[in-house]
């Protein structure tokens, strides 16, 4: 049989759904008490740094390091090689253009260049021998053509005088032809010597040049051998200080050995290694200063190496103008390396808390001082000193810019003083 339910009072239908709601409203408040609380954390106002943003002059520049060397350096090399035999000079002497700096000794090449010198010389005589066999074979030649010249003469005057005694019957017809084929023979023999001088002049012009150029060419070779030999003596290619001398009496010496080096005296220039993450933006031009004994000294940059060697490339500066006195060589400059002209800009010193937020956001003080709130900003360039800001703060906002790394996920400091 059908069983009838008794329907409860509304007051009983409703009292679970009101303990289910309440029990439901006390964890969202346990969560919201727990989610302020970690929001929010307390500093001690003397364990952060606090900094403001102010408008100025902003220039880009990175600090390096630098060293100092002589403007123009001249490197002593062993062309030839050998053993060291005498050393004329001594580390840090001032030395003259020329002057003798070592002396080495290589029996092998000072054998070879005698053989060779000797040689040449042959060669030279050989050639001269030959010059002087052709200018006789030309006085020859002349000569004869001298006495061709005249015999003809004196052929065509027996004939002339014969011819008239012959019209007059006063010789005999075999005297007369005797003095014609003379004759004849004179003027042929005339024409073979004059053709025969001519040639041998235009012959002995092109031998005779060949010749002076290879005795020209010899003597040349001479000069190579003594020049040679010379190279065994070192000496001074400028004239300036004689920084380093590696060759010790008795040492040998590969050829192509560097030795030593002569520094001129000319002026300074500063070497300094950069971090290759800078190496499209350094150029030849910009500028630098650097600071010594209390003053600022302008540099510009007048050469920069390509090649990166450790993550760093080299660039060469030379000072403007005034150069420091008692600079030496070297000596280790601080200097400040301009990568952009002062413009006005938003500054924002810098300070531990890029490395949390990569510049994205900063914690910056409400009015009272008493609570730093997150906020997005923007940043540009930066130097060691400043960041350039773009968006996000403006002139007055006081900004915590020391380290983060004890915030956590805070949002908001309160700021104990």
């Amino acid at each position: 049989m059908d069983r009838i339910i008794e329907k409860k009072p509304f007051y009983k239908r409703t009292r679970n759904w009101i303990y289910a709601a309440g029990v439901l409203l006390f964890l969202v408040l346990i969560i919201l008490i727990l989610s302020d609380a970690g929001s929010k954390l307390n500093v001690d106002a003397d364990k952060i740094t606090i900094s403001a943003v102010k408008e100025g002059e902003f220039q880009e520049f990175i600090p390096v390091s630098g060293t100092v060397r002589p403007r123009t350096t001249f490197y002593l090399d062993a062309i030839l090689g050998g053993v060291v035999e005498k050393r004329y000079v001594e580390e840090g002497t001032m030395v003259r253009k020329g002057e003798k700096i070592l002396k080495l000794s290589n029996s092998n090449v000072q054998l070879n260049a005698l053989q060779q010198e000797s040689f040449t010389y042959q060669q030279i005589n050989d050639a001269r021998n030959t010059r002087l066999q052709i200018e006789q074979n030309s006085i020859t030649l002349q000569t004869s053509l001298v006495a061709a010249n005249y015999a003809l003469v004196n052929a065509q005057e027996v004939f002339d005088r014969e011819m008239k005694m012959w019209e007059k019957k006063l010789i005999s017809r075999q005297e007369y032809e005797q003095a014609q084929n003379n004759y004849n023979q004179a003027v042929e023999q005339q024409e073979l010597a004059r053709r025969n001088f001519v040639q041998d002049s235009l012959l002995k012009q092109n031998q005779l040049t060949q010749i002076a150029g290879s005795i020209d060419r010899l003597q040349k070779n001479l000069e190579l051998i003594r020049e040679n030999i010379d190279n065994l003596t070192v000496r001074a290619p400028i004239s300036g200080q004689l920084t380093s001398l590696n060759a010790e009496t008795g040492q040998s010496k590969s050829p192509g050995d560097q030795i030593g080096q002569v520094d001129a005296l000319d002026g300074f220039k500063v070497r300094a290694d950069i971090d290759e993450f800078y190496i499209a933006r350094v150029v030849k031009g910009l500028h630098a200063t650097a600071e010594i004994d209390g003053s600022n000294y302008r540099l510009t940059v007048t050469k920069v190496f390509p090649e990166v060697t450790g993550g760093k490339f080299q660039v060469d500066m030379e000072f403007n103008g005034t150069v420091p006195s008692g600079i030496r060589r070297g000596q280790t400059l601080q200097i400040r390396l301009q990568l952009s002209e002062r413009t006005t800009a938003l500054l924002l010193p810098r300070g531990g808390f890029y490395q949390k937020t990569g510049g994205q956001w900063v914690f910056v003080l409400d009015k009272s001082g008493d609570a730093a709130v997150k906020r997005n900003i923007g940043l540009g360039r930066q130097n060691p000193d400043y960041f350039e800001v773009l968006s996000g703060l403006k002139p007055g906002d006081r900004v915590v810019t020391s380290s983060y790394d004890n915030f956590g996920d805070a949002n908001e400091l309160v700021i104990k003083h």
